[in-house]
């Protein structure tokens, strides 16, 4: 049965809740797996959502209008116009994001323990994950490998949490080959380290919604010097989309009080291990000359 207007969802956050109700097989209604994947697909680009079309929305996500529109009449809205509020109002109250992720994990079941939290947690990551993996263009996943592989130079950015993410990447690819670091990782500034970058050097940037201004205006400036950008980000309309030679979205949705990070970090490892697939002998070579030399300081220390 359809929501009532009394129990239908008024925040992102209260639609996220109902994601990881139904992936628990615990939520008030009942929805097939296309509403589903359409339902996910809007949750995770709510500023998309908020500013597109239902026409627009409907063609992006390969289904018609009027799927959009039952859509949101099982959540309880007249139509999707009511459903598109909800977006609407979280882009401009996007502020409040930590907050709100807190929020709704101490609205959560007062009976839940650790363990229940945890599994729940677990069964939306796994969720995340699976929708990334399904998502993949694998051409261009190759093709984006392969940037990473011959550019000359190749720079990882991301700010916040994302700056684990850019130095974990950095680390792996520059085990397999020279010249990878984090962007500033001399700490000298962002505009002198994109001023060591040339023309066709490669730049992957983090970040999702409430996107880091700074990496937003960093991937814009190197977009214009003609440095090429791989963009690990939230949705095909995120602002690193636009600038990007490759993008790939990952779905990020679930409880925890930040951005989750699972998904962002099995899709760096993908690229990773695809990199080092295709250098073949060569990383084979780097690999066995990076242990050579942590034998010998071993040794010598």
């Amino acid at each position: 049965m359809p929501l009532s207007a009394s129990h239908r969802p008024e925040t992102l956050g209260d639609l996220e809740c109902l994601l990881a109700d139904i992936d628990d097989g615990e939520g008030s209604v009942r929805l097939g797996k296309r509403s589903r994947h359409v339902l996910t697909a809007l949750v995770t680009a709510p500023q998309q959502a908020a500013v597109s079309s239902i026409s627009d929305l409907a063609e992006r996500l390969g289904v018609s209008p009027s799927t959009l529109s039952r859509l949101a009449q099982r959540l309880g809205f007249e139509g999707f116009t009511g459903l598109q509020a909800v977006f609407r109002r979280n882009v401009t109250e996007g502020k409040s994001f930590y907050s709100d992720q807190v929020s709704r994990l101490l609205d959560g079941d007062g009976n839940d323990d650790g363990q229940t939290r945890l599994s729940r947690l677990g069964r939306q990551e796994c969720a995340n994950i699976g929708d990334m993996v399904a998502g993949i263009d694998g051409e261009a996943f190759a093709q984006a490998a392969a940037m990473l592989v011959e550019a000359r130079r190749v720079r990882v950015h991301g700010m916040r949490q994302f700056a684990s993410l850019a130095s974990f990447m950095a680390y792996g690819l520059g085990m397999l080959r020279p010249d990878v670091a984090p962007l500033d990782a001399a700490r000298h500034g962002v505009a002198d380290a994109l001023a060591q970058l040339d023309e066709g050097d490669v730049l992957v940037v983090a970040s999702c919604f409430p996107y880091t201004p700074s990496v937003l205006a960093t991937a814009e400036v190197a977009a214009r010097q003609g440095i090429r950008l791989i963009a690990l980000t939230d949705s095909t309309s995120s602002p690193l989309a636009k600038v990007a030679h490759y993008t790939f979205p990952v779905p990020n949705h679930s409880l925890f009080f930040s951005n989750s990070m699972c998904a962002f970090m099995l899709l760096a490892e993908g690229l990773l291990s695809e990199a080092a697939s295709q250098l073949g002998d060569a990383g084979l070579a780097a690999l066995k000359r990076r242990e050579r030399l942590i034998g010998e300081l071993d040794t010598s220390l």
